[in-house]
């Protein structure tokens, strides 16, 4: 067999990569195999395509196709800044989506948890890729019942710890449950990028863009690490954390965000925490500009990986002042 083009039916194994063209092939996020055979699989991609818990605009149950898309070049070339091949230290799969049927909506947080607690009940870790922001619920149940509650990074524009009567779940009041239901530590959690009012803190702490902006990413991970410690960390990136000049394709854009560049910079620092998983929310096609918001994740998405692989044992070969 050929080693090289439609590596995401045609390989058979987890590990390293094969030629592909940008332009072509099987599209699967990074290029990485479809599979759901979890041996020996150290993280596994997984698609959350729901977004009717959107309280403005939808679309972003098309996001993981798109970011699947946009991630084609950075499957091309050694990462950067670190110059390695994540995938030569890391077994990583594409596990596809997480079926879900959107005309029975009680069914949907379910399913969600029950794909997230499978997929991580071996050990292997969980990227997941939105979908609006109300997955990250379920998904957070799932990893706080294997490791117990949760230091949360939120990068967001919003709180999303809006009042909620117990019953409610929108992309807006999922994490004021959370931490009500015990699944995050508030006290070693933090929001990073806010711009949007709340009466209430709920005992995060709340990193806003301007402070950010003042302060520099630099600041941002200090605080991060101080209150994080040794606690098991779960990223939830909201690409609307990110200014609408670099991600215009979401359903809530706030003016005043972070720049990609800053995004990128957070989460390459995020080295010597215990990360133990991450989902990437809220990228809506219909209204993104030339790819940039797609791009944008593919590329946050791709650092985390890089950011594992590093903490993994994969050596650093950087060319240039990084």
């Amino acid at each position: 067999m050929t080693q090289s083009g439609d590596q995401a039916f045609r390989k058979s194994d987890n590990m390293g990569r094969w030629p592909e063209m940008t332009y072509g092939g099987a599209l699967s996020f990074l290029r990485r195999r479809y599979s759901r055979d979890l041996d020996g699989v150290d993280l596994a991609v997984m698609g959350v395509p729901y977004d009717s818990a959107v309280t403005f605009r939808s679309g972003c149950r098309l996001g993981p196709q798109a970011v699947r898309a946009a991630s084609v070049q950075l499957a091309e070339l050694l990462a950067f800044p670190w110059g390695f091949d994540p995938f030569e230290t890391l077994g990583v799969v594409d596990y596809g989506d997480v079926f879900l049927d959107p005309h029975h909506p009680d069914t949907i947080a379910p399913a969600i948890y029950t794909a997230a607690r499978d997929i991580i009940a071996g050990g292997t870790k969980l990227l997941s890729i939105g979908g609006d922001h109300s997955i990250a619920y379920p998904l957070i149940k799932a990893h706080a019942e294997k490791y117990g509650p949760v230091a949360l990074v939120q990068f967001d524009a919003h709180c999303d710890t809006w009042p909620d009567d117990g019953n409610r779940m929108d992309h807006g009041t999922m994490f004021a449950r959370a931490a009500r239901d015990g699944i995050i530590d508030v006290s070693r959690s933090t929001q990073v990028g806010l711009r949007t009012y709340n009466d209430s803190d709920h005992g995060f702490e709340i990193l806003t863009s301007p402070w950010i902006h003042r302060n520099g990413i630099d600041a941002v991970l200090d605080v991060v690490r101080s209150r994080a410690g040794d606690a098991p960390v779960y990223i939830s990136f909201d690409i609307d954390g990110l200014d609408p000049a670099y991600a215009p394709g979401t359903g809530t854009p706030v003016p005043g965000g972070l720049a990609s560049w800053q995004a990128l910079e957070f989460i390459r620092g995020l080295v010597g925490l215990n990360l133990i998983g991450m989902d990437l929310v809220e990228v809506s096609p219909p209204f993104d500009t030339s790819e940039i918001t797609a791009l944008a994740a593919a590329h946050v998405a791709h650092d985390w990986i890089c950011v594992l692989a590093q903490a993994a044992g994969a050596v650093m070969a950087p060319v240039g002042r990084v």
